[in-house]
């Protein structure tokens, strides 16, 4: 599956957390598959992959862990700090398909 750039390994009933999607929570949201795997049979074409989706559910939005951006140049005096958090929506897969 991929969401925001990322791809995630999923099935029925996994949590992960992606990138921040502007939905409700509650409500869900369509995937789009790069590779289904089914009973060993491995598709990969972006045909039959149309009419597969993959359905998630949106459980909570949430912020990462904080990183600590310093900026430093000797002999200047020049130094600076800055902060950053990610902003996550996790989501549950619902279902792979129709």
């Amino acid at each position: 599956m991929r969401a925001g750039g990322h791809q995630y390994r999923v099935g029925v009933g996994d949590e992960l957390e992606i990138d921040r999607v502007m939905t409700s929570v509650g409500d869900s949201l369509q995937l789009e598959p790069i590779l289904v795997v089914k009973d060993g049979v491995i598709t990969h074409d972006e045909k039959s992959l149309s009419s597969t989706p993959v359905t998630a559910e949106v459980l909570a939005h949430t912020k990462g862990k904080k990183i600590r951006i310093m900026k430093f140049k000797n002999k200047t005096g020049y130094r600076k700090r800055q902060g950053h958090r990610q902003q996550h929506t996790k989501v549950r897969v619902t279902a792979i398909g129709k």
